[in-house]
């Protein structure tokens, strides 16, 4: 008897080295971005990809706003083309994140996700700064 596990094999580990070694240049995760920051090695810029009220409701100490609708060449201007974003959203039920991500790789920024969003730095028990309180900690995007 086979498992539903085993009824589609896995793949060969050549193939399976491959898809996650890429897969981890496209992400990092909220632990990574936090022992960065504890560290005081922070070479990225971290981005809330929420609306600005979702944003003072609780975002991740050390990043800032930049709704992804608004993520345009003229609102990057300042950043160099070397500059390596860090985007996330309110978490794996939002998309926010990989929208923002498709919008600066456009711009040709380097850029990754960091996995997990809002829920994700929650359930590892971090912090969130807070500016306001109010409602919950959605999305906006």
């Amino acid at each position: 008897m086979t498992s539903l596990v085993r009824q589609i094999p896995a793949a060969p580990s050549a193939i399976a080295l491959m898809h996650f070694s890429n897969r981890l240049t496209f992400e990092t995760d909220c632990s990574d971005v936090y022992g960065s920051q504890e560290a005081g090695e922070v070479d990225f810029v971290l981005v809330d990809t929420r609306g600005p009220s979702a944003y003072q409701r609780g975002h991740v100490p050390g990043a800032i706003n930049i709704p992804g609708r608004l993520m345009t060449a003229q609102t990057l201007a300042a950043y160099p083309a070397s500059t390596l974003f860090v985007v996330y959203c309110a978490g794996p039920h939002c998309n926010g994140a990989n929208k923002a991500a498709v919008k600066l790789a456009a711009l040709g920024y380097p850029v990754k996700e960091m996995i997990g969003g809002v829920t994700g730095w929650l359930d590892e028990g971090f912090a969130l700064n807070v500016e306001a309180v109010s409602g919950a900690i959605g999305c906006e995007c």
